[in-house]
């Protein structure tokens, strides 16, 4: 893959394993994260170019652009992938963390992707940018409007680029993971794994693998993938 992709929130999770996976086929990427310490040791295991970016910060990421550029000559991938949460009661969640979480979580697309894809329209062949939502954008549970907010407005923002970029030949998706777990895997029970149609809690590398599919084919666009084992189409009732 002659590619060159950026991938935010790269040192840890669900970035951590886009990226690997992006590297293990060729690419040269590009690890936007705060954690300089992850990050750089992360950049020595894979011989990519690792950039301390605030995503919060139009600055920051239009940095981290031009330090794409200037490193490879180009932009293929994008994959917006830096995130936060936080499960706070509503009526003690504070509107300065009500708008940190939609500045980390939202803004940070908008900025990423328009920022991008000012160099992805360059390309003969155009881009492809992913960005990662959540099933929590669709279901519920209590104590999280900041997070719901912020990845419902992903999925919305996703197929408004899509259709805003399909002239400078850039498809937008968004992939909606369910229950990934970034921890140790093995401490998790049957009963974690039986809640899944798949039998299983899925992994970072379930994410990764849809990235690759929806930046290898540009007649799929404006999509939103729900990876989630299942978990979202299964009725659960209490017995």
């Amino acid at each position: 893959m002659n590619k060159v992709v950026i991938v935010t929130g790269a040192a840890n999770g669900i970035g951590k394993g886009i990226a690997l996976a992006y590297a293990e086929k060729g690419a040269k990427v590009v690890l936007a994260d705060m954690n300089e310490e992850k990050g750089k040791a992360l950049e020595r295991q894979m011989n990519a170019k690792f950039v301390r970016t605030d995503v919060r910060s139009e600055e920051d990421i239009q940095n981290l652009m031009k330090t794409a550029i200037a490193e490879y000559g180009k932009i293929d991938i994008l994959i917006n992938n830096a995130g936060v949460s936080k499960f706070k009661n509503v009526y003690d969640l504070a509107v300065t963390e009500w708008d940190d979480i939609l500045n980390t979580n939202l803004r940070s697309v908008f900025i990423c992707s328009k920022e991008g894809a000012k160099y992805m329209r360059q390309n003969a062949d155009g881009g492809a940018i992913v960005n990662i939502a959540s099933t929590r954008a669709i279901m519920s549970e209590p104590n999280s409007e900041a997070y719901a907010a912020s990845k419902g407005g992903i999925v919305a923002i996703t197929h408004a680029l899509a259709a805003s970029l399909s002239e400078d030949r850039i498809t937008v998706n968004a992939i909606s993971p369910g229950w990934i777990e970034t921890g140790d895997y093995t401490q998790l029970s049957a009963r974690d794994h039986a809640q899944h149609f798949s039998k299983r809690v899925g992994k970072p590398e379930d994410i990764a693998r849809g990235c690759i599919y929806l930046t290898e084919n540009d007649f799929v666009t404006g999509e939103n993938l729900i990876i989630d084992g299942g978990m979202t189409r299964k009725m659960i009732y209490e017995e």
